[in-house]
């Protein structure tokens, strides 16, 4: 996907691009290639890969119908170099994005990424889910949580729904259906409050299968929850 293909399918779908996003878009290309060279942000590096498979994959949420133009509070959980929050900000500025990652590199990349792009209401962290999780400021105070290929429902619902609102909203990016992984998630869901909505199939346009799993935080997440950094994987509820 060129650039300019990324433009006009984003143009078809109701989303043109002004001047000012297309150079965004642009810059955040040049600085991703630049800073992988330094540290390990990504192995797609292709212009018209980096286009199709995280700026088109990332925005996925909006052209699907799952997010729009407001100012709510979106947090985006193990990002790296931005993914899935960030091409989705520069398309829906209003959003207020804050992105917790444990890798302390990719926080300073994301900062100087924020200044070079002019983006406002970014916020990121460097640590680990689990401790946020447990964080008064941050447990609890968000609209919506994305992820994209970050773990298994089972394991991303305990890293992700503390963080929601009640009536607040999980957006899980996935590569492979999620039919599986929900059936593992069971308990997890039950014990954190948290009932699939939607799961949603939708095709990248080169064809590859994409999944876009909707979980809605329905009570107040016991305390207990997230457990220890590390518990949740180790050993899944």
């Amino acid at each position: 996907m060129t650039p300019q293909e990324f433009y006009t399918r984003l143009e078809e779908a109701g989303f043109p691009l002004s001047p000012k996003q297309k150079e965004q878009f642009d810059t955040y290309f040049k600085l991703l290639i630049n800073w992988n060279t330094k540290i390990n942000l990504t192995a797609i590096t292709e212009e018209n890969e980096v286009y199709l498979k995280h700026f088109y994959d990332s925005i996925a949420p909006i052209l699907q119908g799952f997010l729009s133009n407001e100012p709510i509070k979106l947090l985006d959980i193990g990002a790296g170099a931005g993914f899935p929050s960030l091409p989705m900000k520069i398309i829906f500025p209003d959003l207020e994005v804050t992105i917790i990652d444990s890798l302390n590199k990719r926080i300073t990349f994301l900062n100087l990424l924020a200044e070079e792009l002019k983006l406002d209401k970014v916020a990121f962290f460097h640590g680990r889910a689990e401790d946020f999780g447990q964080n008064k400021t941050f447990r609890a105070q968000f609209d919506v949580v994305t992820a994209r290929a970050v773990a298994r429902m089972q394991v991303l619902s305990e890293l992700t729904i503390p963080f929601l609102k009640v009536g607040g909203k999980l957006i899980a990016l996935k590569a492979q259906a999620a039919d599986q992984e929900l059936e593992e998630a069971k308990m997890a869901l039950s014990l954190l409050f948290g009932k699939v909505i939607d799961n949603h199939h939708y095709q990248l346009p080169n064809g590859d299968s994409r999944y876009i799993t909707v979980v809605e935080k329905k009570k107040e997440t016991a305390n207990k929850f997230p457990r220890k950094a590390g518990l949740p994987n180790k050993k899944p509820l």
